[in-house]
């Protein structure tokens, strides 16, 4: 699979959240978020492993009750089923993997 840029087919996650697949394998997907300024994505889990990068921006991650102020350059791992949420402190966006594959966000 190959994917070649494009400003369209972004999903809202919730308000002021929007991401995308861009590819997905058998094992693993990558997805790519929008996040708006002053949005929040709540506290939650799934059983997907969760990998990402920050592109741009700047954002509060909570992993487990503890809070990682996130900038340009960082990356993490979640382990599949740990709470976790992000308060966006500055537009970002953001590159995900997710393991095994997020079907529903194919």
């Amino acid at each position: 699979m190959f994917y070649q840029k494009s400003e369209n087919d972004y999903r809202q996650a919730i308000a002021g959240i929007s991401y995308k697949t861009l590819v997905y394998g058998q094992k693993t997907s990558l997805s790519e978020f929008h996040l708006q300024k002053g949005s929040v994505m709540p506290n939650h889990s799934h059983p997907q492993e969760q990998t990402g990068y920050m592109v741009s921006g700047r954002l509060n991650f909570i992993i487990d009750g503890k809070k990682h102020e996130t900038l340009p350059g960082n990356s993490w791992c979640i382990p599949a089923d740990v709470q976790h949420g992000v308060e966006v402190l500055e537009d970002s966006i953001v590159i995900e993997i997710f393991s095994p594959v997020r079907e529903e966000y194919l």
